[in-house]
């Protein structure tokens, strides 16, 4: 409803206490809140103490005497038993086996090392024995009024021949056959049976000389 409907000054007075009535019953709302949640509050704290404070348990009710409980046999400790790795085992021959190869090494070398010692004072001792043994030669003395003057060959220079290959017959012929092949006309084909006679002639006068 807007306000031009409203008529009457009867209306307008009941609006503040609606607004008064929507207050209170918010703020006792707020009040009921406030008091659930310090109450679950409380609760809460009481319920970690209780927890916080061991009870002492009562004895029971009885006359009868606590039974002895029968203890369990003891076992014996543990001894621990030294473990042979074969890891160990192999890493121990290996060292053996080193020292053993470097010895060998080393020994051999002091033997080559003694044997050549050896050889060197043969060598010494053979050279002082040739010494002793030699002559000594008196050498001429050089002419050095006169001294050598190298001088010009007096021969005459090569001269060079040319070389002389013997050529089979068989070859020959194969050349002369294959160049009349390649010869064309009846001018060219009279002259076959003379080139082959004189390239057999040639062949002869080789195997002469």
């Amino acid at each position: 409803m807007s306000c031009n409907d409203m008529s009457g000054p009867s209306q307008l007075q009941h609006l503040p206490s609606s607004v008064e009535k929507a207050e209170a019953l918010y703020q006792q709302r707020g009040q009921l809140k406030e008091e659930q949640l310090m109450k679950k509050i409380q609760k809460l704290v009481g319920e970690e103490e209780k927890l916080r404070m061991p009870i002492a348990q009562g004895l029971p009710w009885t006359t009868d005497e606590p039974k002895c409980l029968i203890k369990p046999p003891v076992k014996k400790n543990t001894i621990p038993i030294d473990l042979k790795l074969h890891s160990d085992i192999r890493a121990v021959e290996r060292a053996r086996f080193a020292h053993r190869v470097a010895e060998k090494g080393r020994l051999i070398k002091q033997y080559k090392m003694e044997r050549e010692r050896q050889q060197k004072l043969e060598e010494e001792e053979e050279i002082k024995r040739l010494r002793k043994e030699l002559i000594p030669k008196a050498q001429l003395m050089p002419y050095f009024d006169r001294p050598f003057v190298p001088r010009r060959s007096e021969k005459q220079p090569t001269v060079p021949r040319e070389p002389k290959f013997c050529i089979p017959r068989h070859k020959t012929i194969k050349c002369c056959r294959m160049s009349c092949n390649d010869m064309s006309g009846p001018s060219q084909l009279q002259h076959l049976p003379s080139s082959i006679e004189k390239a057999e002639a040639l062949y002869k006068n080789r195997i002469l000389q």
